[in-house]
């Protein structure tokens, strides 16, 4: 493992726990070099599908886009980090449990959607307006009143 402060490949391992009900290891190390501590994590890479574009390109899934785009529309917003973590760990593996070899955007977008229509309301309409590509004042009207019928009915 690459050290992230000197460059260096030369570590030990201090301290190694699982995490996520072991769905992944935490690694403490420290280098060998510069003798700085930095923390890695595993987890088993799974085959996740390809994701077809709008303009019909394929792509690799990539959490971190999710992740992106979770952090973009809960800004300024009180939701944790650990939060949206969570929340992209639920997308990818509702994606994965699909068992596709390729996944339309769209598919991957709604996935998204579910997971901040319950995270945060500011942040779902938020999303919703980008993604859905939103033209007027009504749409957001529209969706603010799905939300709000939706968290008064039990």
């Amino acid at each position: 493992m690459k050290c992230p402060f000197c460059d260096q490949l030369d570590d030990k391992v201090i301290d190694s726990r699982t995490a996520r009900e072991g769905e992944i290891i935490r690694r403490r190390r420290e280098c060998l070099s510069c003798r700085r501590r930095y923390t890695t994590y595993e987890r088993i890479e799974e085959s996740m599908p390809m994701v077809v574009k709008k303009d019909n390109r394929r792509e690799p899934f990539d959490r971190t886009k999710i992740l992106s785009g979770l952090k973009k529309a809960c800004e300024k917003r009180p939701v944790s980090i650990g939060a949206l973590g969570t929340s992209v760990d639920r997308i990818e593996k509702r994606i994965q449990d699909k068992g596709e070899t390729e996944i339309p955007s769209r598919d991957v977008g709604e996935e998204v959607i579910r997971e901040l229509r319950d995270l945060d309301p500011v942040a779902y309409v938020r999303f919703a307006s980008v993604y859905r590509e939103f033209k007027d004042i009504d749409q957001f009207m529209d969706t603010i009143k799905l939300l709000t019928k939706d968290k008064l009915v039990p």
